[in-house]
């Protein structure tokens, strides 16, 4: 029986990050058919150097290629040794799942499964797969903290209180539909607590959370135990993930510009870290719909950009992810991830 109701709940799950992305594309496709955005839009993509965006492409695969390079140097340093092309071939392949794969299956789960079937050291394995991520995440908060700190604190004021859309007018545009929103939230909570299966959910809801709490911050405290021995190996992976996402954000600077996005690359090195830190959140497939409405929004109200020109940049990062996925489609059609690739535990073998 808790079974059959953990996947009753995958699968409300699945249906809820679909819906987000369904609706976001039937919003999108409402909006970009009103007056002549569409044929904006299209004016705008026929002005893009499809060398430059190739360009662009090119240095987000190689960046997939080191990515998985920086976590081959994690595997090492808990003694687990599997070749360096197999590890670029599982981030490609986790890559691909993130982008494609509707489930609940993500991309990090996927490399944890494959490296944790082929070693013994199960525990440092999947550990590793976390490492990588938490350097990813913190790494782009880095990035954003910096670049915000250093260029937009001083116009924080200006843009959230006397912005055209600041949060301050939104309040104020937008406060009856907020008030109603939380009456009706005050009320379905009530309800669930005057009913006795509102509270059993309720209270199963609350024992999730903590239990979820507590296995992550577990984990962080596990993975600060068991890499404290090497900060040298962790400094240079953390060195190398800034400049990797440094890269990566400048040369979307330079495709914004051949769309004709002449704002700040400050800009960029905000809007686009934060936009990805969000993606990170299970709340759609592969963050769509939620990277791109965040991050043409930040685009539109903070940086003064045009709409269409807004849409047309988040529309080429999706698009970029999802061609830099395909190698991960074709080893994963060519059983290229399969075990005959792997060479764990002091270079034995799997056979």
């Amino acid at each position: 029986m808790p079974k059959t109701k953990n996947k009753k709940s995958k699968y409300i799950f699945l249906f809820l990050r679909i819906a987000v992305v369904t609706a976001g594309i039937i919003c999108f496709i409402v909006w970009v058919s009103r007056g002549d955005r569409w044929s904006t839009l299209i004016s705008i993509f026929r002005q893009m150097n499809l060398g430059i965006f190739a360009i662009i492409l090119s240095i987000f695969v190689f960046g997939q290629v080191i990515v998985g390079f920086r976590w081959w140097l994690l595997l090492r340093t808990q003694s687990i040794f599997i070749g360096l092309a197999a590890a670029v071939k599982l981030n490609f392949l986790g890559w691909f799942y993130n982008n494609f794969m509707p489930g609940s299956v993500g991309g990090d789960l996927v490399r944890a499964w494959y490296v944790t079937k082929h070693t013994e050291k199960r525990f440092e394995a999947a550990l590793s797969v976390f490492v990588d991520r938490i350097i990813g995440l913190f790494s782009t908060l880095i990035i954003a903290s910096f670049f915000y700190t250093l260029f937009l604190r001083n116009q924080a004021q200006a843009v959230t209180f006397t912005g055209r859309s600041g949060p301050l007018k939104l309040l104020t545009k937008y406060k009856w539909v907020i008030l109603w929103a939380i009456v009706v939230l005050v009320a379905i909570f009530c309800a669930l607590l005057l009913h006795r299966r509102g509270r059993i959910l309720l209270q199963k809801a609350c024992f999730h959370i903590r239990i979820n709490s507590l296995r992550a911050f577990q984990k962080l405290k596990n993975a600060l135990i068991a890499y404290s021995g090497s900060p040298l190996t962790i400094f240079a992976v953390f060195v190398l993930t800034v400049s990797l996402q440094i890269l990566i954000i400048t040369s979307f600077w330079f495709l914004g510009k051949n769309l004709g996005i002449t704002v700040s690359i400050k800009y960029y090195y905000v809007f686009f870290t934060l936009t990805w830190i969000l993606g990170a959140l299970p709340v759609s497939v592969g963050g769509a719909v939620v990277v791109e409405g965040t991050l043409a929004y930040l685009f539109i109200h903070y940086a003064g950009v045009e709409k269409e020109a807004a849409f047309a940049l988040v529309m080429c990062q999706r698009i970029i992810w999802m061609l830099a996925s395909l190698p991960g489609a074709v080893i994963h059609l060519l059983g290229a991830h399969l075990p005959k690739d792997f060479f764990v535990d002091y270079d034995k073998p799997v056979v």
